[in-house]
């Protein structure tokens, strides 16, 4: 497949850092002209603009998108990864953590999606990819704040793909596993037993391991690139088949 990004131009949240650095790598790896929006934009390894860039304040996503498009002249794609985790039951979460990780979860990816649309109508090869998770589609324990954000994700996706397709934007999102980056081994260390809780982490997922984060950076590749220019709405999973197969118990 041709993932040929050159003469493109790429927003990517959350790319300083774990799946959004991976994203941004592989974006500018295929060509395209990657500016990345993170509260630390002096730690991304990986862009041609780092931008300090609050995505849960609208003045600051505004002018960050302003400056993307000032900086190159154009806005292509945009991937709206930045996320925050959550842990624990709708009894232990407090309103104050709903609304939090609400707005970065899911409210940033309508403030950034809203401002950079004015740009990416103009473009001939407009995509959005939202970062989901299989906590979309998987009842997970400890989880429930996290995967009610990620399941807003992935219907925020297929809305937002039936609105703007006719005005030539694709709209996707990915549904990554577990996967190995710096917030999962934070999660690690504070566990009691670091190794065995990586162990049933990896023993969830059927294929046996974490989930790399290029391998969630090569799928957001295809979905930016012009090679899928048939696939809009469809939240693609990267997750060594945990969505979808229920394997039996190995006899090895």
């Amino acid at each position: 497949m041709n993932q040929d990004l050159t003469g493109l131009v790429a927003i990517v949240t959350g790319g300083a850092s774990g799946i959004g650095a991976a994203i941004a790598a592989r974006l500018r790896a295929g060509g395209a002209a990657v500016a990345v929006f993170d509260l630390r934009p002096d730690t991304a390894p990986h862009a041609d603009l780092a931008l300090a860039v609050d995505v849960a304040d609208d003045a600051s996503v505004r002018a960050g998108v302003e400056r993307v498009a000032a900086e190159f002249g154009r806005i292509d794609i945009l991937v709206n990864n930045a996320g925050i985790g959550a842990q624990g039951t709708v009894e232990t979460n407090t309103d104050d953590d709903w609304h939090r990780v609400l707005d970065v979860n899911v409210v940033s990816m309508a403030r950034v999606s809203r401002a950079a649309l004015p740009h990416l109508r103009r473009s001939p090869s407009a995509s959005i990819v939202n970062t989901s998770s299989i906590a979309a589609t998987a009842g997970l324990p400890q989880r429930a704040l996290y995967s009610a954000s990620k399941g807003a994700v992935a219907a925020l996706t297929r809305a937002m793909a039936a609105d703007h397709l006719r005005e030539g934007i694709r709209v996707n999102a990915v549904n990554p596993g577990t996967a190995d980056t710096p917030w999962v081994g934070r999660l690690l260390d504070s566990a009691p037993d670091p190794d065995a809780e990586r162990a049933a982490l990896e023993a969830r997922q059927p294929h046996g391991r974490l989930v790399a984060a290029g391998e969630v950076a090569d799928a957001v590749a295809y979905l930016t690139s012009p090679a899928s220019g048939s696939t809009t709405g469809v939240a693609l999973a990267v997750d060594g088949g945990m969505q979808e197969l229920r394997l039996r118990p190995s006899t090895a």
